[in-house]
């Protein structure tokens, strides 16, 4: 084992704070990695103040890491060292089960292991995250990193970007499409670039007139302000699908009558009672869909990093030392951050 320096939440009201975790030795499919980039999650903060409950303290929060390779064990055959890599939000799984064997080891029946205050399936170690100078992962859940990609705006793509890209890809959006992608943060902008790739005509909801410009220079075509009664009027019934990335309570009811018949409506950022409830009728009369989904798994977070990589689709960031991650924390909460905190990792190393 090995000491490396790490940041970490000692308690709920704590803040996050320098620590000192010890990585595991290698074992035999284990890859070694220095970290250099680490994007901040919304999660993180989740984790950090217990909010979902369930967190083990210490926590070392980040799963969106991207570094380079240092060593390997004795078997590994994927990576070697000095590659550029990506560790994303799951570190093992059972790999036995359905979804395991299909690649969608985030649905693992037995549960996934999480990269950080997950619990290791071979030691029952509580995991760390990237909020460390290094990270021991296994082969298998370890991704390569395009050489076209910058590594900084990489590294939220591996959360951000393959939460929205894999719904978009499983429910089948093809050219011609209406995709309404509601909220434009973190998740949001990312779904604006991806659905576009993917050829649809796509629409931005927003509560702020001041968001349209910038809607615009991401990419969408054109811009709902969902506090405009005659706005959201003028777009029912319009939409193949719409991508919710809102991860607070909202009212998802008029969102739901702008879809067509067979339209779905995909939640990925509430994870929350609905609240205020739901009228089904709305979906029963038109045969919508309401749908959840979950990150993806490590097949189709490499397909993200691909498809990225050849359509030229970054996440746009604000880099960050990490001394500065408290500061970064209350920003986000703000929704101050456009739109994605990247930790430069040389401010950890250098401290």
């Amino acid at each position: 084992m090995s000491a490396v320096k790490a940041y970490a939440a000692q308690s709920e009201t704590s803040g996050v704070g320098p620590h000192t975790i010890e990585r595991r030795a290698l074992r035999p499919d284990d890859v070694a990695i220095e970290i250099d980039y680490c994007g901040v999650c919304h999660t993180d903060i989740h984790f950090a103040e217990n909010d979902w409950g369930g967190t083990i303290y210490p926590v070392v929060p980040g799963h969106e890491i991207v570094g380079r390779v240092t060593a390997v064990g004795a078997q590994v055959s994927k990576y070697q060292v000095g590659d550029k890599v990506g560790v994303g939000c799951i570190v093992d799984s059972c790999r036995t089960c359905d979804p395991c064997q299909q690649g969608q080891e985030q649905y693992c029946d037995q549960g996934m292991v999480s990269t950080y205050n997950g619990i290791d399936r071979q030691d029952e170690s509580v995991t760390y995250g990237g909020y460390s100078e290094a990270v021991v992962v296994h082969q298998d859940f370890v991704l390569r990193i395009p050489d076209k990609l910058d590594m900084a705006t990489a590294a939220p793509i591996l959360c951000a970007g393959i939460t929205t890209y894999s719904p978009l890809r499983h429910f089948g959006v093809k050219p011609g499409d209406q995709v309404g992608v509601i909220g434009m943060g973190g998740l949001g902008h990312m779904g604006v670039k991806f659905a576009k790739a993917m050829g649809a005509e796509v629409t931005i909801f927003t509560r702020s007139e001041s968001k349209v410009a910038e809607a615009k220079r991401q990419g969408a075509d054109h811009v709902v302000i969902s506090t405009d009664r005659e706005q959201m009027k003028a777009a029912r019934n319009r939409f193949n699908y719409l991508l919710d990335t809102i991860p607070v309570q909202h009212d998802l009811n008029p969102y739901l009558n702008c879809l067509k018949v067979d339209g779905v409506q995909i939640m990925v950022g509430l994870l929350e009672p609905v609240d205020p409830p739901l009228q089904i009728g709305a979906l029963v009369r038109k045969r919508r869909v309401l749908a959840g989904s979950l990150i993806g798994g490590i097949p189709e977070t490499q397909e993200v990093l691909d498809f990225c990589a050849e359509h030229d689709i970054e996440c746009d960031v604000e880099m960050l030392d990490i001394q500065n991650i408290n500061e970064a924390y209350a920003r986000m909460k703000k929704g101050d951050v456009k739109y994605r905190f990247v930790i430069d990792m040389q401010s950890l190393k250098a401290a």
